[in-house]
């Protein structure tokens, strides 16, 4: 599988986490959890500023601050 970190080459934003695969009828199929602790990454291509995190709660926060400062931020809200 290819590198998919963001670089000032390839800038953007990269969450990943493995899911629990479970059968169709398990209810247990719908929480939140996943099989590895989720990660994530960024780099601004406008600005070059960069972050990373590992956790539910950081990367929901990495998320929150790509979206509010740069990404989109840096296009006016466009994607």
């Amino acid at each position: 599988m290819a590198d998919l970190t963001p670089t000032s080459d390839r800038p953007g934003l990269h969450v990943s986490a493995e899911p629990i695969y479970r059968k169709h009828d398990d209810p247990a199929r719908w929480w939140n959890t996943t099989a590895s602790t989720p990660t994530g990454s960024y780099t601004c291509g406008t600005c070059g500023d960069s972050d990373t995190a590992r956790g539910a709660s950081r990367v929901r926060a990495l998320v929150q601050d790509w979206t509010d400062n740069h990404g989109p931020a840096h296009r006016g809200g466009r994607r």
